[in-house]
Protein backbone atom coordinates (compact mmCIF):
# COMPACT_ATOMS: atom_id res chain seq x y z
CA UNK A 1 0.00 0.00 0.00
CA UNK A 2 1.35 3.40 -1.00
CA UNK A 3 1.05 6.11 1.61
CA UNK A 4 0.44 9.52 0.09
CA UNK A 5 2.41 12.35 1.65
CA UNK A 6 0.53 15.16 3.33
CA UNK A 7 0.96 18.04 0.89
CA UNK A 8 -1.15 20.61 2.67
CA UNK A 9 1.00 23.61 3.55
CA UNK A 10 0.11 26.84 5.28
CA UNK A 11 2.79 29.50 4.85
CA UNK A 12 3.99 31.52 7.78
CA UNK A 13 4.17 35.31 7.76
CA UNK A 14 7.91 34.89 7.18
CA UNK A 15 7.27 32.67 4.11
CA UNK A 16 4.94 35.29 2.64
CA UNK A 17 7.31 38.16 3.47
CA UNK A 18 10.18 36.37 1.71
CA UNK A 19 8.12 35.91 -1.43
CA UNK A 20 6.91 39.53 -1.30
CA UNK A 21 10.50 40.72 -0.95
CA UNK A 22 11.52 38.66 -3.99
CA UNK A 23 8.78 40.28 -6.11
CA UNK A 24 9.69 43.76 -4.86
CA UNK A 25 13.29 43.17 -5.97
CA UNK A 26 12.13 41.77 -9.33
CA UNK A 27 9.81 44.73 -9.96
CA UNK A 28 12.62 47.12 -9.00
CA UNK A 29 14.95 45.44 -11.52
CA UNK A 30 12.21 45.72 -14.16
CA UNK A 31 11.66 49.39 -13.41
CA UNK A 32 15.41 49.98 -13.84
CA UNK A 33 15.37 47.87 -17.03
CA UNK A 34 18.05 45.69 -15.43
CA UNK A 35 17.30 42.63 -17.52
CA UNK A 36 20.50 40.80 -16.50
CA UNK A 37 19.38 41.08 -12.85
CA UNK A 38 15.92 39.84 -13.80
CA UNK A 39 17.56 36.85 -15.50
CA UNK A 40 19.64 36.22 -12.36
CA UNK A 41 16.34 35.71 -10.54
CA UNK A 42 15.22 32.83 -12.78
CA UNK A 43 15.93 29.12 -13.24
CA UNK A 44 16.84 28.19 -16.81
CA UNK A 45 15.61 26.71 -18.97
CA UNK A 46 12.62 28.90 -18.16
CA UNK A 47 9.21 27.45 -19.00
CA UNK A 48 6.73 29.73 -20.76
CA UNK A 49 3.02 29.17 -21.27
CA UNK A 50 1.01 31.59 -23.40
CA UNK A 51 -1.33 31.91 -26.33
CA UNK A 52 -0.77 33.36 -29.78
CA UNK A 53 -2.68 35.78 -31.98
CA UNK A 54 -4.61 32.85 -33.47
CA UNK A 55 -5.89 31.89 -30.03
CA UNK A 56 -3.81 28.73 -29.75
CA UNK A 57 -2.00 27.79 -26.56
CA UNK A 58 1.78 27.79 -26.89
CA UNK A 59 4.63 26.61 -24.71
CA UNK A 60 8.38 26.99 -24.91
CA UNK A 61 11.54 26.87 -22.91
CA UNK A 62 13.89 29.83 -23.02
CA UNK A 63 17.58 29.93 -22.33
CA UNK A 64 19.00 32.84 -20.38
CA UNK A 65 20.06 34.42 -23.67
CA UNK A 66 16.55 34.14 -25.16
CA UNK A 67 15.07 35.70 -22.02
CA UNK A 68 17.52 38.60 -22.13
CA UNK A 69 17.02 39.18 -25.87
CA UNK A 70 13.21 39.12 -25.65
CA UNK A 71 12.94 41.20 -22.48
CA UNK A 72 15.45 43.74 -23.85
CA UNK A 73 13.23 44.22 -26.89
CA UNK A 74 10.07 44.46 -24.78
CA UNK A 75 11.64 46.99 -22.41
CA UNK A 76 13.09 49.08 -25.23
CA UNK A 77 9.57 49.46 -26.68
CA UNK A 78 8.78 51.75 -23.73
CA UNK A 79 11.61 54.12 -24.68
CA UNK A 80 13.28 56.09 -21.91
CA UNK A 81 10.06 56.73 -20.01
CA UNK A 82 10.09 55.76 -16.35
CA UNK A 83 8.45 52.40 -15.64
CA UNK A 84 6.54 51.52 -12.48
CA UNK A 85 4.41 48.60 -11.37
CA UNK A 86 1.42 48.43 -9.01
CA UNK A 87 0.61 44.79 -8.35
CA UNK A 88 -1.72 42.65 -6.31
CA UNK A 89 -0.33 39.16 -5.83
CA UNK A 90 -2.08 36.05 -4.62
CA UNK A 91 0.41 33.31 -3.80
CA UNK A 92 -0.57 29.69 -3.40
CA UNK A 93 2.20 27.89 -1.53
CA UNK A 94 2.40 24.23 -2.47
CA UNK A 95 5.21 23.67 0.01
CA UNK A 96 7.83 25.80 1.77
CA UNK A 97 9.83 25.74 -1.49
CA UNK A 98 7.16 25.93 -4.23
CA UNK A 99 4.57 28.61 -4.94
CA UNK A 100 2.23 29.55 -7.76
CA UNK A 101 1.65 33.30 -7.71
CA UNK A 102 -1.25 34.98 -9.52
CA UNK A 103 -0.68 38.66 -10.26
CA UNK A 104 -2.92 41.51 -11.35
CA UNK A 105 -0.68 44.44 -12.22
CA UNK A 106 -0.68 47.84 -13.80
CA UNK A 107 2.52 48.80 -15.57
CA UNK A 108 2.95 52.51 -16.19
CA UNK A 109 5.50 53.76 -18.72
CA UNK A 110 5.34 57.55 -18.85
CA UNK A 111 1.67 58.40 -19.46
CA UNK A 112 0.84 54.96 -20.87
CA UNK A 113 -0.61 52.21 -18.67
CA UNK A 114 -1.01 48.50 -19.34
CA UNK A 115 -3.08 46.05 -17.33
CA UNK A 116 -1.39 42.70 -16.86
CA UNK A 117 -2.63 39.40 -15.44
CA UNK A 118 -0.19 36.55 -15.16
CA UNK A 119 1.02 33.69 -13.01
CA UNK A 120 4.49 32.57 -12.08
CA UNK A 121 5.74 29.34 -10.60
CA UNK A 122 8.58 29.95 -8.19
CA UNK A 123 10.92 27.55 -6.45
CA UNK A 124 13.13 28.21 -3.47
CA UNK A 125 16.62 26.74 -3.56
CA UNK A 126 19.27 27.41 -0.97
CA UNK A 127 16.90 29.85 0.75
CA UNK A 128 16.44 32.00 -2.38
CA UNK A 129 13.31 32.23 -4.52
CA UNK A 130 13.58 32.07 -8.33
CA UNK A 131 10.93 31.95 -11.01
CA UNK A 132 10.87 28.89 -13.22
CA UNK A 133 7.64 29.23 -15.20
CA UNK A 134 5.93 32.33 -16.60
CA UNK A 135 2.28 32.08 -17.64
CA UNK A 136 0.79 35.07 -19.47
CA UNK A 137 -1.45 35.62 -22.44
CA UNK A 138 -0.19 37.30 -25.60
CA UNK A 139 3.41 36.09 -25.78
CA UNK A 140 2.76 33.09 -28.04
CA UNK A 141 3.85 34.71 -31.30
CA UNK A 142 7.24 35.50 -29.71
CA UNK A 143 7.79 31.91 -28.62
CA UNK A 144 8.84 30.77 -32.08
Amino acid sequence: MTVLPDTGFTPSAEDRAGLDAWFAAYDEAGARRDIARMADMAVFPLNLVSDDSQGDGRTAQWTREQFIDTMSQVMSDSGDRPISFASTRTPVFLSPSMAVVFTDSTMTAGEETHRLRYADILVRRGGTWAFQTMIQSGWGDALG
